[in-house]
């Protein structure tokens, strides 16, 4: 039987999706005429909630990497709030996350703060010192895929304009030019098919690891870990059996493939593209799978756009 692919879907979180390529050139444009992005040497955090967090969690490590200056990242209900940072990050899509808002006045007056959202009409607009709109990448559906890359892309274009990436690490502009092919590849049956997926990564990619396990639990009620790629073998791999899929999101450490073989697992990994762009094939998988199981991706169980807390 034939399997859904979202490249076929008419959901409304396939179409969002396939449109990431360009939101991602327009971050980079958009990041040119930044200013209160990181500087090289802040110490900075970055924050959000769910796949914002997650978002946080790459670029921190990416900037760390980048040697542009001590970076941490937290869920915003897990903030340090006594740390000393000279600029703290604030991901939210729609402006009104509770945990973000209390954040960000909390640090009002001791910290200064960006956020990045894609609603000018919400709260955080007046809870930031100051705010990157990305509206043209904001969203109608509950789960999060274009936004979340594009502030990502921004945030990645920011530490382009101020020096050489690391080693491997493409531009936002390479990372684009991958994403078009990730929006059109067919999808392997056998990843679609499977009972439960395991998505692995290494530096800046675990974040993206985190976030693609988050969007097959949302959008397709899938049974889905992820894990540091090194921390695969330390427990993790005794899930791994025939019919179940270790997806790896950028470099693939040295023996790990023997390992997934000899446990009858089946491996993916990124083929070359940049990370980011691979994570867009496992967005579409999750809108695969949702389909398969007669699920509507678009109305995601248990699930609300943003998380406003009562009191």
């Amino acid at each position: 039987m034939q399997q859904p692919s979202s490249s076929h879907s008419a959901s409304r979180t396939a179409a969002e999706i396939v449109t990431q390529p360009g939101c991602w050139r327009r971050a980079a444009d958009a990041a040119a005429d930044a200013t209160e992005l990181p500087r090289p040497g802040e110490r900075v955090a970055v924050t959000g909630c769910g796949t914002s967090w997650f978002m946080a969690q790459a670029y921190a490590a990416l900037r760390e990497a980048a040697g542009q200056g001590e970076t941490d990242a937290f869920a915003s209900s897990e903030f340090p709030r006594s740390r000393a940072y000279d600029r703290v990050v604030a991901i939210t899509r729609s402006g009104t996350t509770t945990e973000v808002l209390d954040l960000l006045s909390a640090l009002r007056g001791r910290t200064r703060t960006l956020a990045l959202t894609a609603d000018p009409g919400t709260p955080v607009m007046d809870a930031a010192d100051s705010v990157a709109v990305l509206d043209w990448a904001d969203e109608e559906s509950v789960v999060q895929t274009r936004f979340a890359t594009t502030a990502l892309a921004f945030l990645r274009a920011g530490l382009e304009s101020h020096g050489p990436l690391p080693a491997g690490v493409r531009t936002v502009a390479e990372a684009a030019a991958d994403a078009e092919s990730a929006i059109t590849e067919p999808l392997p049956p056998s990843a679609v098919s499977a009972g439960q997926w395991t998505f692995l990564g290494t530096g800046w990619t675990y974040g993206l690891a985190q976030e693609a396990a988050l969007k097959m639990r949302e959008a397709a009620g899938a049974w889905t870990e992820s894990y540091p790629a090194m921390e695969y073998r330390h427990g993790p791999i005794s899930i791994t059996a025939p019919g179940r899929v270790t997806w790896i999101l950028g470099d693939v450490p040295p023996g790990l493939p023997t390992d997934v073989e000899r446990a009858g697992g089946t491996l993916m990994a990124s083929t070359g593209r940049d990370p980011m762009a691979d994570l867009i094939r496992t967005q579409r998988l999750a809108v695969a799978v949702a389909e398969s199981k007669a699920l509507n991706p678009d109305e995601p169980r248990g699930l609300t756009r943003s998380v406003i807390l009562n009191g």
